[in-house]
């Protein structure tokens, strides 16, 4: 799977694509090779992630902050 096919991957599918990466890659098991061409799937994954929870903070902030740009019916929970 290309990068291509990562963009289209949702992040639910990503993220369990990273954590499988990340075991293995732990695990320790497998050639060096191998284990590089791991590594750099799963940085792309990362970066995938990344990107698509930046979109999706992005969309919470816009449907949360009224027309003067303060938070709109948000309270603090802490």
């Amino acid at each position: 799977m290309a990068d291509a096919e990562i963009a289209d991957l949702s992040f639910e599918a990503a993220l369990a694509e990273l954590e499988k990466i990340v075991k293995g890659l732990e695990g320790g098991q497998g050639a060096l090779a191998e284990a590089i061409g791991a590594y750099e799937r799963g940085d792309a994954l990362r970066r995938h992630c990344e990107r698509l929870l930046a979109d999706a903070e992005a969309k919470v902030q816009a449907i949360t902050l009224g027309p003067d740009g303060e938070a709109a019916g948000v309270r603090d929970l802490a």
